[in-house]
């Protein structure tokens, strides 16, 4: 079992890189977790856009 974990700045960023790792992989995936985290500098919102994937590796 192994685990990749993306984190953006921006949600389509994130659907790109989520969705070629999936590509790559293929079938192999377990699990796919999301979330979404927002701070505060000065007067701007930044948003963190991660996912992480639980997927197997063959032998």
């Amino acid at each position: 079992m192994r685990v990749k974990v993306f984190d953006e700045m921006h949600e389509k960023d994130l659907e790109n890189s989520v969705n070629e790792f999936l590509a790559e992989i293929g079938d192999s995936f377990v699990d796919i977790k999301y979330q979404v985290s927002i701070s505060m500098f000065a007067e701007e919102q930044i948003y963190c856009f991660s996912a992480m994937i639980l997927y197997k590796i063959e032998d």
